[in-house]
């Protein structure tokens, strides 16, 4: 789900379709709707302090905004709902491979370059640095 709108309307319409489906065939039914993680949602600013940061630290070329939102689910969604942050994905996609195509992170297919972890600890700790860095 993208938004809290759009999960309480897919909550609405699996709760009536499930009771749609129970009713014609004369049955009853209770349903425990269970929401799982909140919505991961970036604050604004800090998306743009995160790209800012990952453009001066490796260069514009290593960032790119995502096209769509991702509708994984997400245990940083918590941690958004508490304090303003964005989630920051960094690639790892084996060299020679094209990223659209490759394998998502949880598959058994995936391939990973593993030269990629000192950039990715250095921008994460940088974030850090820069955020304590400001009043």
């Amino acid at each position: 789900m993208h938004s809290e709108t759009a999960r309480t309307r897919a909550k609405d319409g699996i709760v009536r379709t499930v009771r749609g489906i129970a009713a014609a065939h004369a049955l009853e039914t209770d349903i425990v709707y269970e929401p799982g993680y909140p919505v991961t949602v970036n604050d604004a600013a800090e998306a743009e302090f995160a790209a800012h940061t990952v453009a001066e630290l490796h260069g514009e070329e290593r960032f790119a905004w995502a096209d769509t939102p991702l509708p994984a689910s997400e245990d940083f969604s918590r941690v958004l709902h508490e304090v303003p942050g964005a989630l920051v994905t960094f690639g790892a996609c084996s060299p020679g491979a094209d990223p659209a195509h490759a394998a998502y992170n949880h598959s058994p297919h995936a391939v990973f370059d593993d030269t990629v972890l000192a950039d990715g600890a250095a921008l994460y700790a940088e974030l850090a640095l820069r955020r304590l860095a400001q009043p």
